[in-house]
């Protein structure tokens, strides 16, 4: 009878676990420069990290950068208040960086010739929950999507030029 208990008890435990994790989720609503709606964001905990499942149009057709940035906050024209790239450990720039890269740095956002992206992406060491590594720390972040492609090295962030949408990430 014990040993039934301790199962029920474990198995418990880890349904509780995984419907937390389940709940936790996330949403970026992105912007042009002019304000039109170019997408939506939809941010999810993970064992290892936060995926997103982003959907795009009107974009430019190519490679994009993208990444998460250290401020919640959206002003057009330039998106520059959403600030630097999010970097909680203080490394550099970029995937193929051999010190490390950011925990913001994704890679390019392929959209198609009719101005159209999607893609699903598992940012590793990120959460939604408390933590250093939480896109909810005080000032909050958000997702940008940049001009041009990311080069993946360049500190500090990929000559990936201007930022064209913008979206602050929300709970």
């Amino acid at each position: 009878m014990k040993k039934l208990l301790s199962v029920s008890g474990v198995l418990t435990l880890f349904i509780c676990s995984v419907a937390v994790l389940a709940a936790m989720k996330a949403q970026a609503n992105l912007r042009d420069a002019k304000g039109a709606s170019v997408g939506t964001a939809v941010f999810t905990e993970k064992a290892k990290g936060v995926e997103i499942d982003l959907n795009v149009s009107g974009l430019t057709p190519g490679q994009h950068g993208f990444h998460i940035h250290n401020v919640g906050l959206c002003e057009a024209p330039d998106f520059a208040s959403a600030g630097p790239h999010f970097n909680p450990e203080g490394k550099q720039h970029g995937w193929d960086n051999p010190m490390g890269h950011h925990l913001g740095d994704l890679k390019n956002l392929n959209v198609g010739p009719d101005g159209k992206a999607h893609a699903d992406v598992l940012i590793p060491g990120v959460t939604l929950g408390e933590g250093p590594s939480s896109l909810f720390h005080e000032g909050g972040t958000a997702l940008v999507i940049h001009a041009k492609p990311d080069d993946g090295k360049t500190d500090p962030a990929g000559n990936a030029g201007p930022r064209v949408a913008c979206g602050v990430i929300m709970r």
